[in-house]
């Protein structure tokens, strides 16, 4: 069965549409099973209540396809539904729920299995098994069923979205698809999807269209001849370290190669128009599904085999690609997962919008959306990515949902709503020479996150208090090999002197988690858990010093610097940074330099250092609090993992109480806290920072006037009001919307949904 059921999930991935997945899948289960029927229902969104329609059957009546429907709670089917559970019935005619339909004709069957295909907590369909004989069906087919249906439903969802946008494109009745994901960055972004795909995501390739006939054969030419001379030149490397047996997977290569199959398959393509990595990727799903249907299991393992001869393939396709791609005037990047590099390809002022099926609201992609202020949608898992390429996107990075080919209405009122937020944004503008203070006269400081030079400007600088936290990892990730210290003393100076005499919070490698260095890699199977943040540089105190070195030269005649600490957990920790620190800056006076000793804080991330605040508070200068991490590791919730991002919750009790915690405990040693991370840019998150007497806030630039308007549209006496309210509630959804009924109250809810 665990054969069957990898090859079924197999074809169904590289299916080409709704109807041949469900085509594919009632064939293969009805096969499988013996049955002597199978359908798939799936549900159907009209103006009254949710109904299940039929969309394939095998050993059904072909004109009730499309035909029949049935409510939720409506027979067997629609009890299915409701219920979200399995019902398997040996005398199904004798159930009291029974539905007579034209969906069997006039034939009898007695033996019922339906099972539930469940999205993301919803409901998209049911798939059922019946047999003219009654019985009831075994254990191992039911668990089969449900254990196929969970495979299944997020290609099934990905196929619906795509089905329902062709159905706009080509004016047939029907809804923009609707991709839900995540909120990123907030605001509206409306342009043409531009895909884009890894080399080794073959199944990515967006259908685009081809230089011409001719121009597109050269490539895919040039490229499979020299994909089959590599092969070549590596199976005569292995001559003498493998064996004939093991070498002969390079001679199957090289003969598909040679052969015409491949080529046919992808020339069919190009002669339609289509550029040659799409052919490619055509021609390599064709082979694909031959091999899976072949009932030898060794002949059919060998569909792997295939996509990593096509991923060789597109490879030297892709290394071909030079010179810069012109991207569309309101260009909307999506793609798998979208990466720094992949944004920075875009010309900003064409970035309209970014959508990327992987991630959160709070991993670095989206923070880095949020600085250049590009709506973004993160986790949009259902993204039928390989059929977006040219497409019309709508993205609500307030919502976190995507609108593929919206229709008239649905893109006239975004257009509406993007209208209002820049008149929003001039509004916001008005806010740059006022001071940030509440109604009754409490001043906080408004602080800036970067790690990028580029988004060193003055009017950053005018804006704001002093630059908050500067991520150092990031001019390491841009570079192959560690940046020496003269190189850094650089990168350094040029923040501290553009923001001088204001502060500047400069923090110490950073990597591990989802943070790495090309040249530094190191695999773990639990990251966000491993060597990490304060880990790493201790471990490499050579890494460490010259980091520190740098820092202290750079800081020469300015004397704005101050040095965070990521990632402590322990005092052992601290006490062996401080102790590096003071060496550095020794080592710096007998050099000549005349250089203060920097204040020094750390970055609380942990339960660990929460529960430690006094004892550490001792010993630093001042406290910063990365809430991101905390929130990660207070609700066990990996930020990155789009299917357990929903629960992640900056405004969860637990991470309410322990900022409450973290800023009594500092204050007890007369120490001040800043927030860094994420939640401080969020106008709900400030509300409650301010009532908590937090010192200063430090976010992207996008969000330093939206927090100044929050500030000054409130009194720190009412703002502790509102966070004693929910110290006293019990979950995370209470509080968001007690903040959003005050923000609304206080005439500034724009700031946090679309529109004024």
């Amino acid at each position: 069965m665990l054969s069957t059921l990898r090859r079924i999930v197999q074809e169904v991935s590289v299916a080409p549409d709704l109807e041949a997945a469900l085509d594919i899948i009632v064939r293969r289960v009805r096969t499988a099973l013996e049955a002597d029927a199978c359908s798939a229902y799936l549900t159907h969104l009209e103006d009254g209540p949710q109904r299940l329609v039929l969309r394939a059957g095998q050993g059904v009546n072909p004109e009730a396809i499309g035909k029949v429907s049935v409510g939720f709670g409506e027979g067997l089917v629609g009890l299915v539904a409701q219920r979200a559970e399995p019902l398997n019935l040996e005398r199904a005619t004798s159930h009291p729920r029974y539905l007579q339909t034209i969906t069997y004709g006039d034939e009898q069957f007695d033996a019922f299995l339906g099972v539930p295909i469940i999205h993301q907590s919803r409901v998209l369909g049911v798939l059922v098994v019946a047999q003219h004989e009654g019985r009831r069906f075994d254990e191992d087919v039911v668990t089969f069923l449900v254990t196929l249906a969970a495979q299944l439903a997020a290609s099934i969802m990905q196929a619906v979205v795509g089905e329902d946008a062709f159905q706009v494109q080509h004016g047939q009745a029907g809804s923009a698809g609707i991709v839900k994901g995540l909120s990123g960055a907030l605001g509206v972004g409306i342009g043409e999807c531009v895909v884009a795909y890894s080399p080794e995501a073959l199944d990515d390739v967006p259908q685009r269209r081809g230089m011409g006939v001719e121009a597109e054969r050269r490539r895919l030419r040039q490229a499979m001849d020299a994909t089959r001379d590599e092969l070549k030149a590596l199976s005569e490397e292995m001559r003498s370290m493998l064996p004939d047996e093991e070498r002969a997977l390079f001679d199957v290569y090289v003969m598909m190669l040679d052969g015409d199959s491949l080529w046919a398959d992808a020339d069919r393509v190009l002669e339609r128009g289509h550029w040659a990595p799409y052919a490619l990727r055509e021609s390599i799903r064709a082979h694909v599904r031959q091999f899976q249907e072949m009932d030898d299991p060794y002949l059919a393992e060998r569909a792997d085999d295939i996509r990593d001869l096509g991923r060789r393939i597109l490879m030297k396709l892709t290394a071909e690609d030079d010179g810069p791609r012109e991207y569309p005037e309101r260009t909307v990047l999506a793609g798998h997962q979208i990466s720094a590099a992949q944004i920075a390809e875009v010309p900003t002022e064409r970035l309209a919008g970014i959508v990327s099926m992987r991630g959160s609201g709070s991993s670095h992609v989206a923070i880095l959306a949020r600085a250049l202020g590009v709506p973004t949608v993160m986790g949009a898992s259902d993204l039928p990515l390989a059929r977006l390429e040219g497409k019309e996107l709508v993205v609500d990075g307030y919502l976190g949902w995507v609108f593929v080919q919206p229709d008239d209405d649905i893109k006239a009122e975004f257009v509406r709503l993007a209208a209002e937020e820049r008149e929003l944004s001039d509004q916001l503008q008005a806010l740059k020479d006022l001071t940030t203070e509440t109604t009754d006269g409490v001043r906080i400081s408004l602080m800036a996150n970067t790690g990028l030079q580029t988004e060193i400007s003055p009017a950053l600088i005018e804006v704001s208090d002093g630059l908050g936290l500067y991520r150092t990892e990031m001019p390491f990730q841009v570079r192959d090999r560690f940046p020496g210290e003269e190189e850094q003393l650089g990168i350094y100076r040029r923040p501290l002197a553009a923001f001088a005499p204001m502060p500047c919070v400069l923090r110490t490698l950073d990597i591990g988690g989802d943070k790495m260095l090309s040249y530094f890699p190191f695999e773990e199977d639990n990251p966000f858990l491993g060597w990490r943040g304060i880990r790493v540089t201790l471990d490499h105190p050579e890494i460490f010093l010259t980091q520190v070195r740098a820092m202290l030269r750079a800081n020469e005649g300015l004397g704005n610097l101050s040095i965070l600490l990521p990632m402590v957990t322990r005092l052992e920790e601290l006490q062996q940074s401080m102790a590096l620190i003071q060496r550095a800056h020794r080592e710096i006076l007998d050099e000549g330099l005349d250089t203060p000793l920097p204040p020094v804080g750390v970055m609380i991330e942990t339960p660990a250092a929460v529960y430690q605040i006094e004892a550490i508070a001792k010993r630093v200068d001042f406290i910063s609090v990365g809430t991101n991490d905390l929130t990660q590791y207070m609700l066990a919730v990996d930020r990155n993992n789009e299917r357990v991002a929903r629960i992640y919750d900056s405004l969860h009790p637990a991470v309410i109480a322990s900022l409450v915690q973290i800023k009594r405990g500092a204050e007890r040693h007369g120490k001040s806290v800043s927030i860094c991370g994420e939640f401080a840019g969020d106008p709900l998150g400030a509300l409650l920072l301010l009532g908590m007497g937090i010192d200063s806030l430090s976010m992207s630039a996008g969000s330093l006037l939206r927090i100044r308007w929050v500030v000054r549209s409130f009194s720190y006496a009412h703002a502790r009001e509102v966070l004693e309210r929910a110290l006293g509630m019990e979950d995370g959804r209470s509080v968001r919307q007690m903040l959003v009924d005050e923000l609304e109250r206080a005439g500034i809810g724009g700031l946090i949904r679309a529109g004024k």
